[in-house]
């Protein structure tokens, strides 16, 4: 990785206690796709249910799109199956159905901020933002290199600069972890500061809340040769001790 990176040499960030979570207050969580709650923050959502904070997760797309040539899973029924694995990973973890809300965009879809349906999707947004009305805000990397992820975290920006109240804001890497293209910009020093979360004692938990998603680790969809898969060097990433947060030096 870009030796400019702060995703290179990342155990040279400070690691956070676990107790920590207690100051982070009421939490939204945003994930684009239904699992990249659990791997990006399985281990925070965990540690926040331990200590019985409130804790609200909101998934923007419906995964339909991870394995298109599949017969056995059109698209309907993948989005169906999707949402079942958050749930069920989200119980892992210690968190009702309740505790979630499925935006419902079409997975690929989602409007960036220079796209139609923008203003609505973030009008939408800020009513959930409004609903549950949270301490901290956890989403997506600015830059993660994913369509989705960036709009997630551009329809954030939108739905928050409505609101006369602020946020603490963390970002967590999903996508940012493979090697950055050419004309990828990583992480800086002079935008974010970056610190490792002590999730030892949920990391067991947390594997087992991405186990959920077996439509992502290829042991459910067996029709499509080219759908999506979870490789294990992949996941390697989302099996540490520990979970990696970039926390805006400005709001």
């Amino acid at each position: 990785m870009n030796e400019l990176s702060l995703l290179a040499d990342v155990e040279r960030h400070p690691l956070v206690p676990c107790e920590a979570v207690a100051k982070l207050g009421r939490v939204v969580l945003l994930a684009p796709h239904p699992d990249d709650e659990a791997l990006g923050c399985g281990g925070l959502l965990a540690l926040l249910a331990d200590g019985n904070q409130r804790a609200h997760v909101i998934v923007m797309t419906d995964g339909c799109r991870s394995h298109p040539r599949s017969r056995a899973y059109p698209a309907a029924r993948l989005a169906a199956l999707r949402s079942e694995e958050t749930l069920a990973a989200l119980a892992v973890l210690g968190y009702p159905a309740s505790a979630v809300t499925f935006m419902g965009f079409e997975d690929g879809a989602l409007p960036a901020d220079d796209t139609a349906g923008f203003g609505a999707a973030a009008c939408r947004l800020r009513e959930l933002l409004i609903e549950h009305s949270p301490d901290t805000i956890v989403l997506p990397w600015r830059r993660d290199s994913h369509a989705d992820h960036q709009s997630t975290w551009q329809l954030c920006r939108g739905a928050a600069s409505g609101l006369s109240v602020t946020f603490r804001w963390l970002e967590y890497p999903v996508w940012a972890w493979s090697p950055p293209d050419a004309h990828e910009v990583p992480p800086q020093a002079t935008e974010v500061r970056v610190w490792l979360l002590d999730i030892a004692t949920a990391q067991k938990r947390k594997r087992l809340a991405i186990a959920q998603y077996g439509s992502q680790l290829g042991t459910v969809v067996d029709d499509d040769a080219s759908g999506f898969i979870l490789e294990p060097s992949m996941l390697a990433h989302f099996h540490k001790p520990w979970e990696l947060y970039l926390e805006p030096h400005h709001g």
